[in-house]
């Protein structure tokens, strides 16, 4: 729900109450791309005020993800509208400790690549804590960094990420708020999270240098930004707790210029929009009134139709009961609400009445495209219904839209080289070029430093024991070999983990082949909590080449279903299609996830979660069933669930 849901009677009841809520000022973004403009103009008027003025601006500055759409529009304003970076000085936050500033993972290399290369910043007026002082020397720098600070007139604008821990900066839980620049100790999970750069969490730094937060507080202006859901429940403790070291975010409650820029995944937690009938009046509609009788249901742990008029009266709820007339009648248009999203038939049930089924009947035999962003999203996330297309007879394609060839260890890599030059001897088939490249991978892999990016050979070889494992997987589940696409999508193909942002030509190999097949069906990733990145991007290239498409004629009978995978899964209030799984269909679905040995015990990137991935699909698949059954449901062994994607205009 958004603020537009509430009457217009109640709003300033309502923002009151916000208020009392939400101790630091929220603003929530359809999108990330818009929020980053808005932050980046913001900036941008404040760096031209200053120039008019004859006056420097100071900028703290944040690495990670968020940040990087900033910087992007950042550059745009000084490529194409002439912002011009003359009088900025900068001071970022941290840097790992001890680490090199040419290294692939150091934040001198991520300002540069993301910012400074690209604008016409003076290289004095840079300042970036340096990862190579000596550790008996860090204190004294630590001071001097402070000093720099103060000397330069202080920080007008200071931009922040937020990790899961709560932490800004490096100051991570146990932080004080008199805390000042100095050497810290890496959370677990955030050396966990930062794995994903540096290739394993052995190698991530224990150390960062850091600004601490009372160097943050006395920044003039605050803007902190937060993407995705992964980012949710934290963005709500920052936001909504109490004040406390074990949340560093929470002390910005106390900063007289701070404002939270969150999308609308990052702010699902927040009171307004998960719980909003706990705050105010809401004007309800059937998908909120579905949210809140389902939240009761778990809350009291009774199915939908036993609840009462008491149940809701004594729980915040008494004027939805207004709104429907009486809990029966209620509990009866959400339960029948929810059956109807449970369907044995992802493709259509031929020869039935489907008006209240989610897919539609017609045509039996529907051509159908599995967009997998990695090589085995698509087994993963909805490897039963992948199974169930192709034994009810629809004309079922996989596209894997990237290599996924970073996530292979290099011992793997090794072994198969060796397979190669072995079978290649054995049989006198390898001429010397070929045994020269796979010599040079060999020579490459094992001299390889962690981190470091692999060179164009190496990546071949791994793309192509991803492929291998992908096509078997698609096999095992019943797919020709004539329907197995390849699109290695440009935006990938950088070697590292830091990837290009969407490109034309992304969009332009995702249209050619939908134009190919003419798809009826098409299931997508919309899995935006991936940590990677991936999933986001490539949901994105899909929705591109859907609305360049959606004038043909072929388009007006397409449907776009998003999956979610190995991180999270829908609300069930916002699911559309629950696809019920038997206890055989899971252990098939097991082997086809089987079939991607590269990514088997321990892939190069876990995520935060230790399970395998096929432990975490199955969890997930019973999750689900599960709350469906303590709903009023059938009992069912596992299910996949999948929402409707529509064009705007639709």
């Amino acid at each position: 729900m958004t603020i537009q849901n509430i009457t217009p009677k109640s709003q300033n009841k309502l923002q009151f109450t916000f208020r009392s809520l939400e101790r630091i000022p929220v603003k929530i973004w359809a999108s990330p791309e818009a929020a980053s403009r808005h932050v980046a103009q913001s900036i941008a008027l404040a760096i031209r005020q200053k120039q008019q003025e004859g006056e420097n601006i100071v900028l703290g500055l944040a690495t990670g993800s968020s940040p990087i759409r900033v910087y992007k529009e950042l550059i745009r304003l000084h490529q194409e509208e002439g912002l011009s970076f003359q009088n900025v000085i900068t001071f970022n936050l941290d840097e790992y400790y001890p680490l090199e500033p040419t290294a692939q993972q150091s934040y001198v290399r991520f300002m540069n690549e993301y910012l400074f290369d690209h604008v016409d910043i003076r290289p004095e007026n840079v300042n970036i804590p340096d990862g190579t002082i000596p550790l008996e020397e860090v204190g004294a720098y630590c001071e001097s960094y402070e000093k720099k600070i103060k000397l330069a007139g202080g920080i007008d604008i200071q931009l922040l990420g937020i990790g899961r821990t709560g932490h800004i900066g490096f100051n991570e839980p146990g932080s004080w708020e008199t805390s000042i620049t100095r050497m810290v100790r890496l959370d677990n999970l955030t050396r966990k999270d930062a794995a994903k750069d540096f290739g394993t969490i052995d190698e991530v730094p224990y150390r960062a240098i850091t600004m601490g937060v009372q160097s943050i507080m006395q920044a003039r202006t605050v803007y902190l930004l937060a993407w995705g859901q992964h980012k949710a429940p934290i963005v709500k403790e920052a936001v909504e707790g109490e004040i406390t070291p074990n949340i560093p975010s929470s002390f910005l409650q106390k900063h007289p210029n701070v404002r939270f820029f969150v999308d609308e995944a990052a702010a699902e937690e927040l009171t307004r929009i998960n719980r909003p009938w706990l705050i105010g009046s809401c004007n309800w509609d059937d998908k909120l009134a579905a949210k809140a009788v389902i939240w009761l249901s778990q809350r009291l742990d009774k199915p939908i139709l036993k609840l009462t008029n008491e149940d809701y009266t004594e729980n915040h709820l008494s004027e939805l009961i207004l709104a429907y007339d009486s809990a029966y009648s209620l509990n009866i248009k959400i339960f029948n609400r929810l059956q109807r999203t449970i369907s044995g038939w992802p493709g259509g049930k031929p020869n039935v009445d489907d008006t209240n089924r989610p897919e539609r009947s017609t045509p039996a035999r529907k051509r159908v495209i599995l967009f997998s962003p990695h090589p085995d999203d698509d087994v993963i996330s909805m490897g039963g219904t992948f199974l169930r297309l192709v034994e009810q007879g629809h004309e079922v394609h996989v596209a894997y839209q990237t290599s996924g060839n970073i996530a292979v260890h290099d011992h793997d890599a090794i072994r198969f080289i060796e397979f190669m030059e072995e079978f290649g001897d054995a049989y006198n088939l390898n001429g010397d070029e070929s045994k020269e490249l796979l010599k040079k991978a060999r020579r490459g892999l094992l001299r390889k430093k962690e981190g470091a990016v692999d060179s164009p050979e190496v990546r071949t070889i791994k793309g192509m024991i991803r492929r291998g494992e992908a096509r078997a997987g698609a096999r095992f589940c019943g797919v020709p070999d004539k329907q197995i696409h390849f699109m290695d999508l440009p935006f990938y193909e950088t070697g590292s983990v830091r990837k290009s942002p969407m490109g034309p030509k992304d969009v332009e190999i995702t249209k050619e082949l939908l134009e190919q097949i003419k798809p009826h069906q098409v299931f997508a990733a919309g899995d935006l909590a991936d940590p990677n990145g991936t999933h986001r991007v490539c949901l994105d290239i899909i929705t591109a080449a859907f609305t360049q498409l959606s004038s043909e004629k072929w388009m007006k009978d397409c449907w776009l279903w998003l999956y979610r995978g190995a991180w999270q899964e829908w609300p069930i209030q916002e699911i559309e299609m629950a696809v019920p799984l038997s206890p055989e269909e899971v252990t098939k679905k097991r082997k086809a996830i089987y079939m991607h040995q590269s990514q088997k015990d321990r892939p190069p990137f876990p995520g935060n979660d230790e399970r395998e991935f096929w432990e975490r699909a199955e969890d997930r698949n019973r999750e689900t069933a599960n709350l469906y059954r303590k709903l009023g449901f059938a009992e069912y062994e596992a299910m996949e669930a999948f929402q409707r994607w529509k064009l705007p205009e639709q």
